[in-house]
């Protein structure tokens, strides 16, 4: 059985499916891994140390194709690419597909088995694949780092002879996990959190971190099976909307992490929102890429509204390309571990299995 992964577009994507360690992980199951010529390089991996643990090395991505029984990806590759994918391949990756429909479709139709690891169920056994997670709680982290970096005051509380200096307000939108590190991050740096979700679930978890919650009267908990927010009603998002812009007022910086699977981001701070808030204030959207949950969201771009900064990028990831895709590479590592039959040395595609289920892409 060979497993293949070729490298991303690095102006679009950073992050690498495999890394030595989990090469070394492939092989000791019996896997052959084949990788494209200079693999991870931008990452500061060699050759050498895919080669130590096991990999062999490839220039013909044509001929890595067709050879490969297994392709592990971040994404979906280029259409030129996806046309040299043959049936009962098997197809590996974060394939987002409310946005891809179509091509997964074409490619289903030639019979090629595709996996999209963010359709992952939320059960017990599959934590140790759970790609959103992980990417999530690191883009929660550098989300404070980003906006910390950026505000042109300091985070925690300081008492000097020439007077003290104030703790920065920090409010969280959004507390599932890129919230919850985000409320970690900017606690541990000392600044005052609070954080609101349309989740009651999250109360505990937020206030277990020491941020503060912000409750709206009335609140029902709009939480789905799978855990994730599901869309507020109408009468919740005018309440919310009155809680938030007395609370923003305060606020020195703003983290975003709210978002709804395969919908558009919800618009949460609205222009006259913005309007109150501080001169000198941050607003960090990581839901940019999806459309925003802030106004005057730009993807890639600081702008400014009466000296208050908008930022949001569209793979903030790339800026942890490292660590991101350790991460990633055993998430996939485990799920692929999954399919894997030991005994008969072979793939099995369980259709009993609820994360084999849940993840095929048909």
């Amino acid at each position: 059985m060979i497993i293949v992964s070729l490298s991303e577009k690095l102006e679009i994507e950073k992050r690498i499916s495999i890394t030595p360690e989990i090469v070394k992980k492939y092989t000791e199951l019996g896997f052959e891994v084949k990788l494209e010529k200079n693999y991870g390089s931008h990452l500061g991996y060699s050759q050498n140390e895919f080669k130590d643990n096991g990999a062999k090395f490839e220039d013909d991505e044509k001929k890595l194709l067709e050879e490969a029984n297994i392709i592990i990806q971040m994404g979906l590759l280029d259409d030129n690419k996806t046309k040299m994918l043959k049936s009962d391949q098997i197809y590996v990756g974060v394939l987002n597909p409310y946005d891809n429909q179509n091509k997964l479709k074409e490619l289903a139709q030639k019979k090629i088995n595709l996996f999209s690891l963010d359709l992952l169920p939320r059960i017990t056994r599959a934590q140790s694949m759970d790609v959103l997670s992980s990417q999530a709680n690191l883009a929660g982290y550098k989300a404070v780092v980003e906006s910390f970096s950026t505000f042109e005051k300091a985070i925690p509380m300081m008492m000097t002879a020439a007077g003290t200096v104030p703790a920065a307000k920090v409010l969280v939108v959004g507390a599932g996990v890129a919230g919850l590190q985000a409320i970690a991050t900017a606690k541990r740096m000392g600044a005052i959190v609070f954080a609101t979700d349309v989740r009651m679930a999250s109360k505990e978890q937020v206030e277990s971190l020491g941020g503060k919650f912000l409750t709206v009267d009335g609140a029902e908990n709009l939480e789905t099976e799978g855990g994730y927010a599901k869309e507020a009603s109408e009468d919740f998002k005018k309440k919310q909307e009155e809680l938030l812009a007395e609370t923003l007022k305060k606020i020195d910086i703003v983290i975003c992490t709210a978002l709804i699977p395969g919908k558009k981001a919800p618009l949460i701070i609205k222009e006259n929102m913005i309007n109150e808030m501080k001169s000198g204030s941050i607003i960090y959207d990581l839901a940019a890429s999806q459309g925003g949950n802030s106004a005057y969201t730009e993807v890639d771009k600081i702008i400014e509204k009466n000296r208050i900064k908008i930022m949001g990028d569209k793979n903030i990831l790339n800026k942890l390309p490292i660590s991101s895709s350790n991460l990633y590479a055993k998430n996939v590592f485990n799920f692929v571990s999954n399919l894997y039959d030991k005994k008969s040395k072979k793939i099995n595609i369980n259709l009993e299995d609820e994360i084999i289920v849940k993840t095929k892409v048909s």
